[in-house]
């Protein structure tokens, strides 16, 4: 991850290490937004889960989707829109786990605007490793005024 895409995604949504799962925007056409992360071997999760044949866990596979909705929310919404606040996950309407992803892959993860209603963004991400679909996951987020 170059210091450049870091700053970008930081500049864009509060998601910081070790908890922040997108390396780098690869594209935004429209309503749709592409980034990528490469899963470090060196992931203290990987002692823990499954440490005799690790595996990147679902739910980190699903956040990655969420900041990549979150980063797609900040590209798009207008600027007075994100002065209410930080995007968060309100809803998960569906998620498919197809196929594991390990520690050194690298995936990419596409995230499009399928409805919008008043404060509420409606959203749909896949995750794809070697270009093959790992986790599909429909979501809802907000615009929430930051905690601290």
């Amino acid at each position: 991850m170059t210091d450049e895409a870091l700053e970008e995604i930081k500049a864009l949504i509060p998601h910081r290490d070790p908890f922040l799962l997108v390396d780098r925007i690869l594209s935004l056409e429209g309503e749709t937004l592409i980034t990528e992360k490469t899963f470090s071997p060196k992931m203290d999760v990987y002692r823990g889960h499954y440490p005799e044949s690790p595996i990147t866990p679902g739910v980190l596979l699903s956040e990655a989707i969420f900041q990549s909705g979150a980063l797609l929310i900040a590209k798009i919404a207008a600027p007075e829109e994100l002065k209410a606040g930080v995007p968060v996950l309100t809803r998960i309407l569906g998620a498919k786990f197809k196929r594991g992803v390990y520690p050194g892959d690298s995936v990419q993860i596409t995230v499009k605007l399928t409805e919008r209603i008043s404060t509420a963004w409606f959203l749909k991400g896949v995750l794809k490793c070697k270009g093959k679909t790992a986790v599909q996951i429909e979501f809802a987020c907000t615009l929430a005024p930051p905690s601290v």
